[in-house]
Order: structure tokens, then C-alpha cells, then sequence
């Protein structure tokens, strides 16, 4: 097997035929469990609007339970891998930053664990580069998926954008990521709708095709984003954008600048979309006016193959139960 390179299916000889994986893909708001066989299939996905901040007075093994306990319940072996905000300073144990390049391996060396009775439980560390400002940028959970979708598109360099609250960029280079850049998007549009005189004229939030084309096409004259943002209020105060349009209209101006930003850092002619269908046909869009094709990979799908691919990796002999430490005497 060559170094560095993610086992395929076929590749993972290690691994018990009867071992299976509990898989959680645990962000900020939400969470996605995975009940995997021990040849990277899915056998049963679980969702709960159940984010580490949703988690109260941190139990984090309580929400855990509630969530997969049955999993738990029916095989005191299977491990459980996670990835996201569950590794962060909020989540259930900070887990470390891995310095770029890094790929599978990097990952699968640095899992942090989590105590939970006798069961092998583990986080997905995050990553850490430089900023295309300076100092530092980093990524959690998202690596997970990187590492997931390269497998399924069948690539080993390339540029990946997964759209999000904090869209990321990254560019993969002989399956190791190399560089990555995050653009707050989401959060911005969010921010503006909910709480700036911009929002006050809008009413739906239904996505409006025609509307996000024209955004996209206000960010290509002169003033830069905070002038052109402006607009949303006018165009709504005189009646030549509907009030349940504007919002479309908005994501098409704030998205069209993060694709020219980071296609300008990362240039690239074809650029894979990880994450949710009706959010990758926005950014499709957006790089098609650039003359940049897509390759369009299901987040949830990635993130299940990257976690899968890290504890294949890993070695399901080596995630052993965390040990109490011994007490004294």
C-alpha cells in the first residue's frame, strides 16, 4: 500500500470481519450518527438537531446514549469514532490540532480519547495552517470530510469546497491537505438577516434562482461588498426585488465574493462541493459564471466514509478502552 494514500475496501485486512464502527459527525448545532459494518458500509443513519451547544451541563455521554444507545447496547465492543465541534474547547474533549500537510494517517495518529466505561471511544483531531491573511486557520470536522470525498470522487489532488455557517477551501495535494481557507459566508448572511436594517424588508426565506443570478452579478461592479451589500436594502425599498427575493438575492452577492476570493488563492477549473444539495447548487452556480465545473459529493456521505477511513486506518485493534488512572495506594 503506498505511504499516505487512504486503504480502499479490498486494502483493509486488518480489520475483524465481525467489527462494526459508531460513527458521529457531532458540529455546533446539529448531529449525524452512523452505524457502520467493518467494510465501510452504512447500515443506519441517525440525526438530531442536537449540537454541542444543545448538550446541557456538558454530558456529552448522556446525549450520546440517547442518541445511539441501542447501538451501544447491542455489541460493548464496537468503537466509536467522532469529528467536529465535539473536539473543541466547547465539546466533550479538546482534541489536538495537527499541523499541515496532513492526511489520513496524520489523523488516525493523533485521535484523542474520550473516557466512557469500557468502550474505545475517539475524536478526530482537527487541522491547522496559515491564513491567506497571516496567523493561523483552522478546520474541525471538515478534514473528515476532505479525506471522505477524495475516496469517492476516486481523486488525489484538487481543490474541495465545503459550504457552510464557515465555508472552507482546500486544496489536496497527492491526498494530503496542503492549504485551506474559511470564509465566514453563512454566518455573515445569517448576522445581516437577523439582526441589520437589511433583513428588515425581507419576508420568506424560499430560495429564489433568478434572484441569487442577480446578486452574483451586483458582485461583479464597482464598490466592493459593504458598498454593493447596500443594495439589498434598495432594490427592496423600490420595489425591484421582491420582499421574499432579497434574501436570495443577498447569498447571491455574499457567495459570489467568496468564490472569486478563494478561486484567486486557489485557482483551479474544477472544484468538488461537499455538503448539502440545495447549498452546492448555489455555490455550482456561482463557479459556473467563473467557467469552473463541479464535482458534487453529499456531506454526510463524506463524512461517514472520512470517519470510517480514519478508524480503518488507525486500526481497530489499537482503539482500546481508555484505562482509569490507578488510584493511590
Amino acid at each position: 500500500m503506498t505511504p499516505g494514500v487512504p486503504a480502499r475496501e479490498s486494502e483493509i485486512t486488518h480489520m475483524n470481519p465481525d467489527s462494526s464502527l459508531i460513527a458521529l459527525d457531532w458540529g455546533t448545532t446539529n448531529c449525524r450518527a452512523f452505524r457502520m459494518a467493518s467494510d465501510g458500509r452504512v447500515l443506519e443513519t441517525r440525526f438530531a438537531a442536537q449540537g454541542i451547544l444543545a448538550v446541557r451541563d456538558g454530558d456529552f455521554a448522556g446525549a450520546l446514549r440517547s442518541l445511539v444507545g441501542d447501538w451501544l447496547a447491542a455489541d460493548a465492543a464496537t468503537p466509536v469514532v467522532m469529528a467536529g465541534m465535539i473536539g473543541s474547547r466547547q465539546g466533550w474533549v479538546e482534541a489536538p490540532y495537527v499541523r499541515l500537510p496532513a492526511d489520513v494517517d496524520a489523523l488516525a495518529a493523533q485521535l484523542a480519547p474520550v473516557a466512557f466505561g469500557d468502550r474505545a471511544v475517539r475524536i478526530v483531531p482537527g487541522l491547522v495552517g496559515p491564513a491567506l491573511a497571516g496567523g493561523d486557520d483552522v478546520i474541525r470536522g471538515e478534514e473528515t470530510q476532505v479525506i471522505g470525498a477524495l475516496d469517492i470522487a476516486g481523486i488525489t489532488d484538487g481543490v474541495l469546497c465545503l459550504p457552510g455557517t464557515h465555508s472552507k477551501w482546500v486544496v489536496v495535494e497527492g491526498r494530503r491537505i496542503v492549504r485551506f481557507a474559511t470564509f465566514m459566508t453563512g454566518e455573515i448572511y445569517g448576522v445581516l438577516r437577523a439582526h441589520s436594517i437589511l433583513g428588515r424588508l425581507m419576508t420568506d426565506d424560499v430560495h429564489d434562482p433568478a434572484a441569487f443570478t442577480d446578486g452574483l452579478a451586483r458582485g461583479h461592479t464597482a464598490g466592493g461588498l459593504l458598498h454593493q451589500l447596500f443594495a439589498v436594502r434598495t432594490e427592496g425599498l423600490f420595489g425591484r426585488i421582491d420582499a421574499k427575493s432579497l434574501g436570495s438575492f443577498m447569498s447571491g452577492l455574499l457567495i459570489g465574493h467568496e468564490v472569486r476570493a478563494a478561486l484567486e488563492s486557489m485557482p483551479s477549473r474544477h472544484v468538488v462541493l461537499v455538503g448539502a444539495e440545495n447549498l452546492a447548487k448555489r455555490y455550482q452556480t456561482a463557479l459556473a459564471i467563473a467557467n469552473v465545473g463541479t464535482t458534487e459529493v453529499a456531506g454526510d456521505v463524506a463524512a461517514a466514509r472520512g470517519l470510517w477511513l480514519v478508524a480503518a486506518r488507525a486500526g481497530f485493534e489499537s482503539c482500546l478502552p481508555l484505562q482509569a488512572e490507578p488510584k493511590p495506594g
